[in-house]
């Protein structure tokens, strides 16, 4: 694929490109349910110059606050697939944790059946494989009192957050669509990606254990690397030194390649 054009399809960018003249691949990332690209903040700072950073910007957060978040998977890959396209003018990888995760391996098999492209890397974090049966918590639709409860005992929203009335009114509608469209995800079997697939979880993650995330390598026919790393389900938030060099490695590798 060999467009150019960088500019948004649409009044709002789906994407955060911070440009680097040395750059040889992007690494788009994906947040979890929730997040915002403020989670890979950091990151870009830390990479080295040949990887150049594309955070994505989802509805219902930042610059799409306005905008509905989604809560099925089909009509954002639809969307995402089409506002991706004019940046995949080089080599490119995913990086998603949790929801990011499902969104990231998702967009790889609708790039690759629409668009015969594919990722030179997937990197998915926190979440088991897809085709492991779901146990994503049936929380959308619980009264606001009740679901701020589950939110505080995930641990993954801060309590000055939860305790901000304001601001969770203006983030609960995209909180409980991002809930939701995990809750309602179905994986189909498909044809295997290619890529080399990296797959990163928490050691005290009770709901992620090890041979859950392992289940990733029967979606590639790729090479694929399982990391276990200190931490809950967020570990993300507190890990990101262990994180970005494992990262590194793994496109630095294919980097070399191109």
């Amino acid at each position: 694929m060999s467009q150019t054009n960088l500019k948004p399809a649409g009044p709002h960018p789906w994407f955060k490109v911070q440009p680097r003249s040395a750059a040889r691949v992007r690494l788009f990332c994906f947040p979890y349910a929730g997040g915002t690209s403020a989670i890979f903040r950091q990151w870009s700072r830390e990479l080295p110059r040949e990887i150049e950073l594309v955070p994505a910007l989802l509805p219902g957060r930042e610059l799409k606050l306005k905008e509905p978040a989604y809560t099925q998977i089909e009509p954002l890959m639809e969307t995402l697939a089409r506002e991706i396209t004019p940046f995949l003018d080089r080599p490119f990888a995913f990086f998603g944790h949790s929801m990011g995760a499902t969104i990231g391996f998702e967009l790889a098999r609708r790039l690759r059946t629409e668009y015969r492209v594919e990722p030179n890397h997937l990197c998915v974090s926190g979440r088991r494989g897809p085709q492991v049966h779901r146990r994503d918590p049936y929380i959308h639709h619980l009264p606001d009192a009740e679901f701020f409860a589950e939110l505080e005992g995930m641990n993954g929203t801060p309590r000055e957050v939860l305790e901000h009335q304001e601001l969770m009114e203006i983030l609960t509608p995209m909180l409980r669509a991002d809930f939701e469209l995990c809750y309602n995800y179905a994986y189909i079997p498909g044809e295997l990606l290619r890529c080399p697939i990296t797959v990163l979880g928490g050691l005290e993650d009770e709901e992620t254990p090890r041979h859950e995330l392992e289940a990733w390598c029967a979606e590639t026919t790729g090479n694929c690397q399982v990391h276990m790393l200190q931490g809950d389900h967020f570990f993300i938030n507190q890990q990101h030194a262990t994180i970005l060099p494992i990262i590194q490695r793994a496109l630095v590798a294919h980097i070399q390649s191109f």
